[in-house]
């Protein structure tokens, strides 16, 4: 299976700790089909402007990116400078340019027009609507990724487009400001009870939740020695998920959870290197040696019938 993403496409800016790096590819799309595309082939939709280098564009088709979808109009393309300190789990936002992105209606090709499955990334919650709109038939699955400034500028049509997906991707702030819940759990339920059957709440350093009606499932982040850049992982998480799904071809609870693992595999490459410096020379062998680490990291014998 396929995977259609339709989301922003930036050059970033970044100042860690460990480093600075000035306009660099970024955005939701671009960590998302660059992690999906380890594992399916993926349908990317966006817009850039004149300014955008080839050599990135290159890159993504190197992947094995389907880049029809990619727009590129007059102007500039989406900017954003940002800064993290030590706390490397919150990013303090310098600059925002919107340029060519402020004005994206996203329209899928008509080869996009029958994704198995698709995964809206975080735009205006009307514009993710849009994209519904134009897919023919209904997909296996919907993901959605959305954030604060939505929930609360735009919470009417955030409401109306969750209601029309299959599964929501937010971090723990976001789930509980959404569902008006301090406690991360209560969160969940009544986030599933807003329309999506299943919900992943990321949550940086400590790993990702799955949540259905009936069960949830905990993955940990992977331990690492060093982290230079965490923007994009989550982007980077959500494609693992979704380019696992379409690798196994099945939706059920076993390959669900086995994608948790998958995203926060792809997750913990990201953050190694800046941008997506890590992913240009990662290549299977290492995605499966890690795989088998967190199995590791997780198993333990079971537990006796009398303590």
């Amino acid at each position: 299976m396929a995977v259609l993403v339709v989301g922003s496409i930036a050059l970033d800016s970044l100042e860690t700790p460990f480093g600075q790096r000035n306009d660099v590819p970024g955005g939701s799309a671009t960590f998302f089909s660059t992690a999906a595309s380890f594992f399916a082939p993926v349908q990317l939709v966006g817009v850039v402007g004149e300014d955008f280098p080839e050599e990135h564009v290159a890159f993504l088709k190197s992947r094995g990116i389907d880049t029809t979808g990619l727009t590129r109009a007059a102007g500039k393309t989406f900017r954003w400078k940002g800064r993290y300190g030590f706390d490397l789990n919150e990013a303090h936002t310098l600059d925002t340019q919107l340029n060519v992105f402020g004005e994206f209606r996203p329209e899928l090709p008509a080869a996009f027009r029958n994704p198995e499955l698709l995964f809206l990334g975080n735009i205006h919650p009307e514009l993710q609507g849009l994209v519904l709109d134009q897919v023919e038939k209904r997909p296996r699955l919907v993901g959605m990724d959305t954030m604060n400034f939505w929930i609360s500028g735009s919470r009417e049509a955030l409401l109306k487009t969750l209601a029309r997906v299959d599964m929501l991707f937010v971090n723990d702030a976001e789930a509980r400001q959404l569902a008006g819940e301090h406690n991360v759990v209560k969160a969940a339920r009544a986030i599933l009870s807003m329309g999506p059957s299943r919900l992943v709440i990321k949550r940086g350093e400590y790993g990702a939740l799955l949540f259905d009606k009936e069960h949830v499932f905990a993955a940990p982040a992977y331990p690492l020695e060093d982290v230079f850049d965490p923007t994009g992982a989550g982007d980077s998480f959500a494609g693992g998920f979704m380019g696992w799904l379409a690798r196994r071809g099945d939706l059920s609870v076993g390959t669900l959870r086995q994608a948790c693992v998958a995203g926060s595999t792809l997750a913990s490459f990201c953050v190694e290197k800046f941008s997506l410096d890590r992913f240009k020379e990662l290549d299977e062998a290492q995605i499966r040696e890690r795989l088998a680490s967190f199995k590791a990291l997780t198993h333990f014998e079971e537990v006796p019938a009398t303590l």
